[in-house]
C-alpha cells in the first residue's frame, strides 16, 4: 500500500483554478456594461425621466397663447335681435399679468347698450388691455405653482430613476459573484472527484495484490461517492446560477442572451477599503442619496403648496384695464395713446368671510411638511446606519477572508505532513481523506468568502446611493 500511496501525492495538493484553452472569461467590467446599457428595466426606468419631462411641459402648456372667440345670434319674427361677435388673443405670462388683445362687432335692433358699437365704425371696435390680480394671485397662482413642482417632479423622477437603476444593478452585481462561487465550487469538486476516483483505483489495485486491506476499498469508494454526490449538487447550483445571471443578459435590440457553457467568470481582486472611504461615503449619501434626495425635494413641493395655500387665503381683488380702438382701429389706422380717453376699467372682488376651505388647506400643508421632515430624518438617520454596518461588515468580511486563506495553507500543510506520516506506517487511509475533506472544505468557503466580500461591497456602495457600486 506504501509504493501506491506515494504514486498518489503528486495529486495530492489540489490545484489552483484553472482555465481550459476554449474558455471565455466574462469579466465583471464587461457584465456591468451589459447590464447598464441593455437590460430592460434600467431602460424602463429611463422612461421616468421622460415621463416627468411631459408632464413639465403639461404644466408650460397653461401659459400657451390661447385665442378665443364667441358669436351670439338672435332673430325672431322678421327682427334681428342682436348679431355679436368678439375674437380675442390672450397670452398668459409668468407675471400677473394677462394681457388680451381683440376685437368685437356688434349690431342689431335690441343691442344693449354696454355692447352698442357705432356704425361708423361698422360696428366694430378694437381693444387691448390687461387683466392684473393685486390681491390673491399677485406673487403665486395655480399656474406658477405647478410649473415649478413639475420641474421638481422632473428632479424626483431623475432620483426614482438612480434608485430603479442601483436596485437592479445591485441584484445584477450578487447574482454575478454567486455565479462566481457556483462555477468555482463546482470546478473545485471536480478536481476532488478526480483525485478520490484515482485513489479509489489505485486502493483497489493494491488490494488485489494484497497490499491493502477490504475496508480500504470500501472506504475508498465511501469518499468517491461523497464527492460525487457533492459535485452534483453543485452542479445544479452552478446550473441555476448561470441562468440568474442570463435573467440580466439582453442584446441592444432587446433579446435575451443566454450564457453558453465555456463562459467563466473573472478572478475578483480584494481591494483594502481605506479608511476615509467610510466618511466619503457618508457625505456622499447627504448629498446625492437617491431617498434622501426625493424626500428633499417632496419637502421643497410641499412648501410650494404652502405658499399657494397662503396666497389663497388673501382677497382676490383684479383690475381690468382695456384701450378701445387704441394705439390702432379695426381698419389698422393708428391712433395717439391716451389712456383716460376710449378706455373700459373694471374691477373683480371675491373673498370668502370664513376661510374654512383656504384655511384648512393651509393647516394640511403643514401637517404634510411636519409629516415629511419627520421621515427625512428618519431616512436619513436609516441610510447612515446601513452604511455604518456595510462598511463593518464589509472589513470583517475581508479580515475573515485574509484568516480563511491562512487556513487553506495550513491544511495544506497538514495534508503534506499525513503524507509523511502514511509514508512512515504512522497513519492510514481514513486520516488522510479527513484532511483532504478539511481542505477541500476549507478552499470551498475561501471561494464563498471571496464571493461574500464583492457582494459586501457593492451593497457598501448601493447603500450610499452610489450606481458604480464600487467598481474602479
Amino acid at each position: 500500500m506504501r509504493i501506491v500511496v506515494v504514486l498518489l501525492f503528486i495529486c495530492l495538493r489540489l490545484p489552483a483554478y484553472g482555465q481550459s484553452d476554449t474558455t471565455v472569461v466574462l469579466t465583471f467590467d464587461e457584465y456591468y456594461s451589459l447590464v447598464i446599457n441593455n437590460h430592460p428595466i434600467v431602460k424602463q426606468s429611463e422612461l421616468l425621466t421622460a415621463d416627468a419631462a411631459m408632464e413639465l411641459r403639461l404644466a408650460r402648456g397653461s401659459f400657451d397663447p390661447k385665442l378665443e372667440g364667441t358669436w351670439d345670434f338672435k332673430e325672431f319674427k322678421d327682427s334681428e335681435y342682436y348679431n355679436k361677435l368678439d375674437v380675442s388673443l390672450k397670452i398668459p405670462t409668468w407675471f400677473p399679468v394677462n394681457p388680451v388683445v381683440g376685437m368685437q362687432r356688434n349690431l342689431g335692433e335690441y343691442l344693449s347698450s354696454e355692447n352698442f358699437i357705432s356704425e361708423e365704425t361698422d360696428y366694430q371696435q378694437v381693444y387691448a388691455g390687461v387683466s392684473v390680480p393685486i390681491g390673491q394671485g399677485l406673487f403665486i397662482d395655480q399656474r406658477r405653482a405647478t410649473i415649478r413642482q413639475a420641474q421638481l417632479l422632473q428632479e424626483m423622477a431623475e432620483a426614482e430613476q438612480i434608485k430603479a437603476i442601483n436596485k437592479i444593478l445591485l441584484t445584477a452585481t450578487k447574482d454575478y459573484w454567486e455565479w462566481y462561487f457556483a462555477y468555482n465550487n463546482y470546478e473545485l469538486l471536480q478536481r476532488s472527484i478526480a483525485l478520490a476516483q484515482d485513489i479509489f483505483d489505485r486502493t483497489k489495485m493494491a488490494h488485489e495484490y494484497g497490499e491493502a486491506a477490504p475496508i480500504d476499498t470500501v472506504q475508498a469508494k465511501i469518499n468517491l461517492l461523497n464527492r460525487i454526490t457533492a459535485m452534483q449538487q453543485a452542479n445544479i447550483d452552478r446550473i441555476k446560477a448561470g441562468l440568474n445571471l442570463s435573467n440580466h443578459l439582453w442584446t441592444p435590440d432587446g433579446a435575451p442572451l443566454e450564457l453558453e457553457l465555456n463562459v467563466i467568470p473573472e478572478q475578483p481582486l480584494v481591494n483594502t477599503l481605506s479608511a476615509s472611504l467610510l466618511s466619503e461615503l457618508l457625505n456622499m449619501a447627504l448629498e446625492n442619496h437617491p431617498e434622501l434626495r426625493k424626500l428633499d425635494l417632496k419637502n421643497q413641493s410641499l412648501m410650494v403648496d404652502r405658499r399657494l395655500a397662503r396666497e389663497n387665503i388673501k382677497p382676490k381683488l383684479n383690475l381690468n384695464y382695456y384701450l378701445l380702438d387704441q394705439p390702432f382701429d379695426y381698419e389698422g389706422n393708428t391712433n395717439d395713446l391716451i389712456f383716460d380717453e376710449n378706455y373700459k376699467v373694471g374691477v373683480e372682488f371675491a373673498f370668502p368671510i370664513f376661510l374654512r376651505k383656504e384655511r384648512a388647506k393651509l393647516s394640511q400643508t403643514n401637517i404634510k411638511l411636519e409629516q415629511n421632515s419627520y421621515q427625512l430624518d428618519f431616512t436619513e438617520r436609516q441610510v447612515l446606519n446601513d452604511i455604518n454596518a456595510q462598511y463593518n461588515e464589509a472589513v470583517t468580511t475581508a479580515n475573515i477572508l485574509e484568516q480563511q486563506q491562512e487556513m487553506v495553507n495550513n491544511y495544506e500543510l497538514l495534508l503534506t505532513a499525513e503524507r509523511l506520516n502514511l509514508e512512515n506506517g504512522e497513519s492510514d487511509l481514513f486520516k488522510l481523506n479527513v484532511q483532504m475533506d478539511k481542505l477541500i472544505e476549507s478552499q470551498s468557503k475561501l471561494i464563498k468568502l471571496k464571493s461574500a466580500y464583492q457582494k459586501d461591497v457593492a451593497t457598501l456602495y448601493w447603500a450610499a446611493g452610489i450606481s458604480n457600486l464600487g467598481r474602479n
